[in-house]
């Protein structure tokens, strides 16, 4: 798979952070009377405005419908999302087990960086590391690899478990989220996600 939220490349934030530079030099009157020095003294307010409108750009410009979809790669799923997770595992008695349980997805996500908390009312899982990825079959996918921590009264039956997931993102009248997942006790199932709201649920409703 193909990464897309990848931070801007370096050639365009050089390009961005000189624009920037000559918009200051413009404003400042140093073009009318061009010295190198001027130029230089004005750097570090060149900086400045590069910094500012670098975190707006990350935390929420891309998100603007004008830019994003057709100049903006990454697709904005940030929110609240509900569901089902169908999961199969075999017990210590090598019984195997499936069935279904209700779980939330809340996403947090700016351009650069994306944040996954899987909420059951049994367990909260937290992503260590996650992204949005182009398949090859050109489809946009979420994946992350997470850490979950279940209740203490159902850790005998449930212990504390690493876990990745691979989530088809799917656009259409309704967004929705639906895939696969797997874990290092053995569990493996499919989860399947609509999205709720933007707003970030902080605990199991």
């Amino acid at each position: 798979m193909e990464k897309i939220n990848k931070t801007i490349s370096v050639n365009i934030q050089i390009f961005t952070f000189l624009s920037t530079w000559a918009i200051v030099l413009l404003a400042s009157g140093v073009f009318a009377k061009f010295s190198y020095l001027s130029a230089l003294a004005n750097i570090p307010m060149a900086i400045s405005v590069y910094v500012i409108l670098r975190i707006v750009f990350v935390k929420w410009l891309w998100r603007c419908p004008l830019i994003n979809g057709w100049l903006i790669k990454i697709p904005d799923i940030q929110g609240t999302w509900r569901g089902k997770l169908h999961y199969e595992y075999v017990d210590p008695s090598t019984r195997k087990i499936s069935g279904s349980v209700d779980m939330l997805l809340v996403i947090k996500q700016t351009y650069s960086s994306i944040k996954c908390t899987m909420m059951t009312k049994e367990s909260t899982s937290h992503s260590i590391a996650a992204s949005i990825e182009r398949g090859t079959d050109d489809s946009l996918y979420l994946n992350y690899i997470y850490h979950n921590r279940p209740g203490t009264t159902i850790r005998y039956a449930s212990p504390i478990h690493d876990g990745t997931a691979i989530l088809k993102i799917i656009r259409g009248r309704q967004l929705l989220l639906k895939g696969e997942y797997w874990t290092n006790r053995y569990s493996k199932g499919e989860i399947s996600l609509t999205y709720e709201s933007r707003k970030i649920e902080e605990i199991y409703k």
